[in-house]
Protein backbone atom coordinates (compact mmCIF):
# COMPACT_ATOMS: atom_id res chain seq x y z
CA UNK A 1 0.00 0.00 0.00
CA UNK A 2 2.87 2.45 0.71
CA UNK A 3 4.72 1.97 -2.31
CA UNK A 4 1.41 2.82 -4.19
CA UNK A 5 0.71 5.95 -1.97
CA UNK A 6 4.32 7.11 -2.45
CA UNK A 7 4.30 7.13 -5.99
CA UNK A 8 1.32 8.80 -6.02
CA UNK A 9 2.91 11.67 -3.94
CA UNK A 10 0.90 10.96 -1.30
CA UNK A 11 3.07 9.29 1.24
CA UNK A 12 6.70 9.71 2.10
CA UNK A 13 8.44 6.93 3.84
CA UNK A 14 11.56 7.30 6.21
CA UNK A 15 14.57 8.78 4.73
CA UNK A 16 18.57 9.14 6.38
CA UNK A 17 17.56 12.73 5.98
CA UNK A 18 13.92 12.44 7.76
CA UNK A 19 13.95 9.85 10.27
CA UNK A 20 9.92 10.13 10.31
CA UNK A 21 7.25 8.75 7.89
CA UNK A 22 4.75 11.49 6.33
CA UNK A 23 2.04 8.93 8.07
CA UNK A 24 2.70 6.54 11.09
CA UNK A 25 1.61 3.11 10.33
CA UNK A 26 -0.95 3.33 12.85
CA UNK A 27 -3.02 5.80 10.35
CA UNK A 28 -2.54 3.90 7.66
CA UNK A 29 -3.89 0.21 9.14
CA UNK A 30 -6.95 2.71 10.14
CA UNK A 31 -7.77 3.21 6.23
CA UNK A 32 -7.13 -0.70 5.94
CA UNK A 33 -9.57 -1.22 8.75
CA UNK A 34 -12.11 0.51 7.43
CA UNK A 35 -11.83 -1.23 4.50
CA UNK A 36 -11.37 -4.80 5.18
CA UNK A 37 -7.79 -4.90 4.12
CA UNK A 38 -8.76 -4.32 0.69
CA UNK A 39 -5.98 -2.32 -0.30
CA UNK A 40 -7.22 -1.01 -3.24
CA UNK A 41 -10.42 -0.01 -1.52
CA UNK A 42 -7.93 1.31 1.49
CA UNK A 43 -5.78 3.50 -0.98
CA UNK A 44 -8.81 5.13 -2.52
CA UNK A 45 -10.17 6.27 0.62
CA UNK A 46 -6.95 7.28 1.58
CA UNK A 47 -6.36 9.46 -1.37
CA UNK A 48 -9.86 10.80 -1.31
CA UNK A 49 -8.98 12.00 2.32
CA UNK A 50 -5.64 13.62 1.56
CA UNK A 51 -7.59 15.82 -1.02
CA UNK A 52 -10.42 16.48 1.21
CA UNK A 53 -7.48 18.04 3.79
CA UNK A 54 -6.04 19.80 1.00
CA UNK A 55 -9.28 21.33 -0.06
CA UNK A 56 -9.47 22.61 3.17
CA UNK A 57 -5.88 23.30 4.37
CA UNK A 58 -6.67 21.44 7.55
CA UNK A 59 -2.91 21.90 8.53
CA UNK A 60 -3.12 25.52 8.50
CA UNK A 61 -6.47 25.41 9.49
CA UNK A 62 -5.77 23.94 12.78
CA UNK A 63 -2.23 25.55 13.67
CA UNK A 64 -3.89 29.05 13.13
CA UNK A 65 -7.17 28.23 14.65
CA UNK A 66 -8.38 30.57 17.60
CA UNK A 67 -7.97 29.08 21.03
CA UNK A 68 -10.94 31.10 22.36
CA UNK A 69 -12.88 29.78 19.24
CA UNK A 70 -11.62 25.80 19.69
CA UNK A 71 -12.48 25.79 23.76
CA UNK A 72 -16.06 27.61 22.79
CA UNK A 73 -16.56 24.59 19.97
CA UNK A 74 -16.29 21.96 22.32
CA UNK A 75 -20.06 22.72 23.66
CA UNK A 76 -21.33 21.43 21.02
CA UNK A 77 -19.80 18.16 20.42
CA UNK A 78 -18.33 14.71 21.88
CA UNK A 79 -16.08 15.93 25.04
CA UNK A 80 -13.23 14.10 26.33
CA UNK A 81 -13.00 13.10 29.75
CA UNK A 82 -9.36 12.61 30.33
CA UNK A 83 -9.74 9.29 31.07
CA UNK A 84 -9.40 5.99 29.53
CA UNK A 85 -11.20 2.67 28.97
CA UNK A 86 -9.90 -0.72 30.36
CA UNK A 87 -7.76 -0.49 27.03
CA UNK A 88 -5.91 2.74 27.42
CA UNK A 89 -9.19 3.59 25.00
CA UNK A 90 -9.86 7.70 25.53
CA UNK A 91 -13.67 8.10 26.91
CA UNK A 92 -15.67 10.51 25.39
CA UNK A 93 -19.40 12.08 26.27
CA UNK A 94 -21.67 13.51 24.43
CA UNK A 95 -25.11 15.20 26.21
CA UNK A 96 -27.16 16.48 24.12
CA UNK A 97 -29.35 17.64 25.91
CA UNK A 98 -27.21 20.29 27.06
CA UNK A 99 -27.67 21.84 23.61
CA UNK A 100 -30.20 24.09 24.75
CA UNK A 101 -32.59 26.33 22.75
CA UNK A 102 -30.31 29.43 23.62
CA UNK A 103 -26.90 27.08 22.50
CA UNK A 104 -28.59 25.75 19.23
CA UNK A 105 -29.45 29.47 18.28
CA UNK A 106 -25.82 30.15 18.83
CA UNK A 107 -24.70 27.19 16.53
CA UNK A 108 -27.19 28.39 13.95
CA UNK A 109 -26.30 31.80 13.55
CA UNK A 110 -22.37 30.42 12.20
CA UNK A 111 -22.14 30.00 8.69
CA UNK A 112 -22.13 26.23 7.50
CA UNK A 113 -18.45 26.82 6.67
CA UNK A 114 -17.64 27.49 9.95
CA UNK A 115 -19.71 25.18 11.53
CA UNK A 116 -17.45 22.69 9.24
CA UNK A 117 -14.18 24.00 10.01
CA UNK A 118 -15.00 23.50 14.07
CA UNK A 119 -15.75 19.80 13.49
CA UNK A 120 -12.50 19.88 11.44
CA UNK A 121 -10.67 21.17 13.94
CA UNK A 122 -11.88 19.12 16.95
CA UNK A 123 -11.21 15.79 14.69
CA UNK A 124 -7.67 16.97 15.26
CA UNK A 125 -7.11 17.39 18.15
CA UNK A 126 -8.32 14.05 18.65
CA UNK A 127 -5.62 12.39 16.12
CA UNK A 128 -3.16 14.79 16.86
CA UNK A 129 -3.41 15.04 20.95
CA UNK A 130 -5.70 12.74 22.68
CA UNK A 131 -5.13 9.44 20.77
CA UNK A 132 -1.03 9.61 20.33
CA UNK A 133 -1.26 11.20 24.78
CA UNK A 134 -3.24 7.57 25.46
CA UNK A 135 -1.18 5.53 23.18
CA UNK A 136 2.08 7.23 24.76
CA UNK A 137 0.33 5.83 28.53
CA UNK A 138 0.80 2.70 29.85
CA UNK A 139 -2.00 0.56 28.93
CA UNK A 140 -3.23 -3.42 28.34
CA UNK A 141 -3.03 -4.71 26.08
CA UNK A 142 0.10 -2.70 24.32
CA UNK A 143 -1.86 -2.35 20.78
CA UNK A 144 -2.23 1.36 19.27
CA UNK A 145 -4.52 3.22 20.65
CA UNK A 146 -6.05 4.89 17.44
CA UNK A 147 -10.04 5.10 18.69
CA UNK A 148 -11.96 6.49 20.81
CA UNK A 149 -15.20 5.32 23.44
CA UNK A 150 -17.43 7.34 23.18
CA UNK A 151 -20.92 7.74 25.42
CA UNK A 152 -23.80 9.35 23.90
CA UNK A 153 -26.45 10.82 26.41
CA UNK A 154 -29.78 11.24 25.09
CA UNK A 155 -31.86 11.79 28.76
CA UNK A 156 -34.10 14.39 28.43
CA UNK A 157 -33.47 15.29 24.83
CA UNK A 158 -37.24 15.61 22.81
CA UNK A 159 -38.09 14.36 19.23
CA UNK A 160 -38.25 17.99 17.84
CA UNK A 161 -34.57 18.80 19.55
CA UNK A 162 -33.45 15.70 17.82
CA UNK A 163 -34.84 16.48 14.68
CA UNK A 164 -33.50 20.37 14.69
CA UNK A 165 -29.87 18.81 15.91
CA UNK A 166 -29.82 16.15 12.96
CA UNK A 167 -27.37 18.11 10.16
CA UNK A 168 -25.25 19.11 13.03
CA UNK A 169 -25.11 15.55 13.70
CA UNK A 170 -24.78 13.93 10.60
CA UNK A 171 -22.10 16.66 9.34
CA UNK A 172 -19.69 15.44 12.20
CA UNK A 173 -20.33 11.57 12.15
CA UNK A 174 -20.63 11.56 7.89
CA UNK A 175 -16.97 13.33 8.40
CA UNK A 176 -15.75 10.33 11.07
CA UNK A 177 -16.57 7.58 8.69
CA UNK A 178 -14.91 9.14 5.45
CA UNK A 179 -11.98 11.05 6.63
CA UNK A 180 -10.96 9.83 9.98
CA UNK A 181 -11.59 6.30 9.80
CA UNK A 182 -12.16 3.53 12.28
CA UNK A 183 -11.47 6.49 15.27
CA UNK A 184 -14.67 5.41 17.01
CA UNK A 185 -14.50 2.49 18.52
CA UNK A 186 -17.15 1.80 20.92
CA UNK A 187 -20.28 3.69 20.56
CA UNK A 188 -22.58 3.35 23.96
CA UNK A 189 -26.25 5.33 23.20
CA UNK A 190 -27.65 5.41 26.81
CA UNK A 191 -31.19 7.15 28.54
CA UNK A 192 -32.73 6.26 24.90
CA UNK A 193 -35.60 7.13 24.42
CA UNK A 194 -38.62 5.70 23.37
CA UNK A 195 -38.53 6.97 19.90
CA UNK A 196 -35.05 6.07 19.16
CA UNK A 197 -36.03 3.50 16.69
CA UNK A 198 -37.13 6.67 14.61
CA UNK A 199 -34.04 8.65 15.17
CA UNK A 200 -32.10 5.30 14.49
CA UNK A 201 -34.03 5.18 10.98
CA UNK A 202 -32.17 8.88 10.13
CA UNK A 203 -28.66 8.07 11.46
CA UNK A 204 -27.79 4.87 10.60
CA UNK A 205 -26.95 5.55 7.18
CA UNK A 206 -24.38 8.29 8.41
CA UNK A 207 -21.93 5.00 9.43
CA UNK A 208 -20.66 2.40 7.82
CA UNK A 209 -21.61 -1.27 8.75
CA UNK A 210 -18.38 -1.67 11.08
CA UNK A 211 -19.15 1.33 12.86
CA UNK A 212 -22.49 0.40 13.20
CA UNK A 213 -22.02 -3.02 14.55
CA UNK A 214 -20.01 -0.99 17.70
CA UNK A 215 -23.17 0.76 18.60
CA UNK A 216 -24.99 -0.44 21.34
CA UNK A 217 -28.40 1.20 22.08
CA UNK A 218 -29.01 0.60 26.11
CA UNK A 219 -31.90 2.22 27.97
CA UNK A 220 -31.51 4.11 31.94
CA UNK A 221 -29.52 2.01 33.96
CA UNK A 222 -26.26 1.51 31.81
CA UNK A 223 -24.08 1.16 34.77
CA UNK A 224 -23.20 -2.62 34.73
CA UNK A 225 -22.72 -2.51 30.72
CA UNK A 226 -19.84 0.67 30.68
CA UNK A 227 -18.40 -0.56 34.25
CA UNK A 228 -17.29 -3.51 31.90
CA UNK A 229 -15.23 -1.18 29.61
CA UNK A 230 -14.24 1.62 31.99
CA UNK A 231 -13.20 1.37 35.48
CA UNK A 232 -15.35 3.10 38.37
CA UNK A 233 -13.09 5.56 39.03
CA UNK A 234 -12.60 6.83 35.15
CA UNK A 235 -16.51 6.30 34.74
CA UNK A 236 -18.40 9.66 35.23
CA UNK A 237 -20.46 9.07 38.41
CA UNK A 238 -23.73 10.14 36.53
CA UNK A 239 -23.22 6.64 34.64
CA UNK A 240 -22.63 4.52 37.43
CA UNK A 241 -18.70 4.94 38.26
CA UNK A 242 -17.11 7.51 41.02
CA UNK A 243 -15.64 10.14 38.62
CA UNK A 244 -16.58 13.44 39.63
CA UNK A 245 -17.53 14.73 36.22
CA UNK A 246 -19.89 16.39 34.12
CA UNK A 247 -20.46 17.45 30.46
CA UNK A 248 -19.30 21.40 31.42
CA UNK A 249 -16.31 20.19 33.12
CA UNK A 250 -12.51 19.96 31.70
CA UNK A 251 -11.14 17.15 30.83
CA UNK A 252 -10.05 15.60 34.14
CA UNK A 253 -6.59 14.08 33.38
CA UNK A 254 -5.97 10.58 35.06
CA UNK A 255 -2.43 9.90 37.16
CA UNK A 256 -0.67 8.33 34.38
CA UNK A 257 -1.64 11.83 31.94
CA UNK A 258 -0.27 14.33 34.45
CA UNK A 259 2.84 12.92 34.91
CA UNK A 260 3.35 13.36 31.10
CA UNK A 261 1.83 16.00 30.29
CA UNK A 262 0.78 18.06 33.61
CA UNK A 263 -2.00 19.90 32.75
CA UNK A 264 -4.85 19.78 29.50
CA UNK A 265 -3.34 22.27 27.00
CA UNK A 266 -5.82 24.74 25.43
CA UNK A 267 -5.95 25.40 21.79
CA UNK A 268 -4.02 23.70 18.64
CA UNK A 269 -1.91 21.55 19.68
CA UNK A 270 -0.28 17.76 19.26
CA UNK A 271 1.52 15.05 21.11
CA UNK A 272 4.54 13.62 20.39
CA UNK A 273 6.12 10.60 21.89
CA UNK A 274 10.00 11.54 23.12
CA UNK A 275 8.60 15.69 22.60
CA UNK A 276 5.31 15.34 24.97
CA UNK A 277 2.73 18.27 24.41
CA UNK A 278 3.60 20.85 21.17
CA UNK A 279 2.12 24.10 20.80
CA UNK A 280 1.02 24.82 17.14
CA UNK A 281 -0.29 28.66 17.15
Amino acid sequence: MTGKLASDGLYRPPTHHCAHASHDDTTLMRFLRARQYDITNAQKQFADSEAWRKRYDVDNLYKDFSVDEMESARRFYPRWTGRRDKRGLPVYVFQLASLDESLRKELDALSPERRYQRIIVLHETMTRFVLPLCDYLPHEPPTPVSSVVTIIDLGNVSLSAMWALRSHLQQASTMATAYYPETLDTTVVINSPAFFSTIWGWIKGWFDEGTRRKIHVLGKSPGDFLRHLIAAEDLPTVYGGELPWIFEDEPCLDSEALKVVKEMPKGPVAFVAGQGVITLT
